[in-house]
């Protein structure tokens, strides 16, 4: 049940599962194409799409490609409120069960031994599970995180209710205890995090992240780069594929050594590395990142400095507050690339405005894990006549290429580049 909830086209074969997707990213690309007539634009192309879609690109590993699994702790289909593992069924229906991962595809067996070993913890202890917070409990999620070189993290999410500091630090020392010295030591974690959390998600700065053993962060490779991931860094989980699309990115965005590009990142709710910007740091004259969260933006420089990099501006701050300002007063002469990947809320409105707006930016590359919601106002906002009215002065973007890459194999979800130009 819990496989076909979470993974419905596991049991097809890979190359079947990627013609599900091709046809699913064409009917949304066909819907673009209706949408686009709808305003006056003579949108269709020859295949009936308003540009080009590629097929779409495989995913180099298929099976346990995930660097990052969150487990819920709810009751089992046996009834035991202590179980570790994945939701099935719906809270309108009330037939919500916790279902062990043991036969998901998706999941690497190094999360599924964390999971089983957070289980086996939380089974000995005297304290119930937090599974509705106005009923009490305490136990609550558990966020496992590795990367390719074999670090592992663990990051324990805890409802304090109210235990006082001495109870909360001897419940500290137990899950040390465990994931050290007994049964868990055999996840050999490099990292074990714990938070106190009173809402469904916090962030360090709402509650910080405390490290209970190991080292502070653990390190990822990506073409060449190594970037340092905190708790709650924002990271493509699916590293390998992370890399085909970033090399993608970098073909598609056709940054010479004069152009500027623009890296914007729209508050994700984890911290952003400045990943896409640092890979094409070295072909580019200058790289400008926006991140909405200070501590991304450390990290996103850290991860610069680590590297050698340093022609990249990293500014802190809402893109909808900081683009304006920064294009507003760009010389016309130097030209600028935009790289967008915004969460499935999508681009806001003024940085649509902005971007538009801006003469110099001639080639747009947005990266859309949900292009068929909020991203697809943004698509008809960026090719749009001209509108005094919505403050869309600039010349339309057209929509030239769309290559849609698995980065979730045996599930529907894909993610869409679109390469606009002008």
């Amino acid at each position: 049940r819990l496989a076909n909830a979470a993974t419905p086209l596991w049991r097809l074969p890979y190359q079947e599962q990627l013609q599900v997707k091709y046809e699913s990213q064409r009917k949304i690309l066909q819907t673009l194409t209706s949408r686009l007539e709808e305003l006056g634009i003579d949108a269709q192309k020859p295949g009936g799409l308003c540009c080009p879609l590629q097929p779409v690109v495989p995913s180099p590993i298929i099976n346990g490609y995930r660097n990052k699994s969150t487990f819920s702790v709810n009751r089992g289909p046996d009834g035991n409120p202590k179980t570790v593992g994945l939701y099935v069924g719906t809270g309108r229906a009330r037939n919500i069960v916790c279902v062990k991962t043991s036969h998901m595809e998706n999941i690497p067996p190094k999360h599924k031994q964390v999971a089983q070993c957070y289980e086996e913890f939380i089974r000995c202890s005297p304290l119930d599970p937090c599974i509705l917070f106005h009923e009490g409990g305490h136990w609550r999620e558990l966020v496992v995180r590795t990367s390719s070189h074999g670090d592992t993290m663990a990051i324990i999410t805890f409802h304090p209710q109210k235990l006082g500091q001495e109870a909360l630090a001897t419940q500290k020392a137990l899950l040390k205890e465990f994931f050290t010295r007994g049964p868990g030591a055999v996840c050999a974690l490099t990292s074990l995090y714990f938070q106190e959390s009173t809402m469904t998600r916090c962030s360090h700065e709402q509650s910080p992240f405390q490290l209970l053993h190991g080292e502070p962060h653990i390190f990822e490779e990506v073409l060449g780069l190594k970037f340092r991931i905190s708790p709650d860094a924002f990271f493509q989980v699916n590293t390998s594929g992370a890399e085909v699309l970033y090399q993608a990115v970098r073909e598609l965005s056709q940054a010479g050594g004069d152009t500027v590009l623009l890296d914007i990142c729209c508050g994700t709710g984890e911290r952003w590395l400045g990943t896409i910007g640092l890979v094409l740091a070295h072909q580019v004259s200058k790289i400008i990142g926006i991140e909405v969260v200070e501590k991304a933006v450390e990290d996103a420089r850290w991860n610069a400095a680590f590297n050698g990099i340093s022609n990249c501006e990293f500014h802190s701050g809402k893109a909808e507050a900081l683009l304006p300002q920064l294009l507003s007063s760009w010389e016309d002469s130097q030209p600028l690339v935009a790289v967008v990947n915004p969460s499935r809320a999508g681009l806001h409105y003024r940085v649509v405005q902005a971007i538009r707006n801006c003469q110099s930016i001639r080639r747009l590359l947005y990266i859309s894990c949900k292009p068929e919601g909020e991203a697809m106002r943004n698509f008809l906002e960026l090719c749009c006549p001209p509108d005094p009215r919505k403050k869309l002065a600039g010349e339309p973007f057209s929509l030239t290429l769309a290559v849609p890459f698995d980065m979730f194999p045996h599930t529907f979800h894909c993610e869409l580049v679109l390469l606009f130009t002008r």
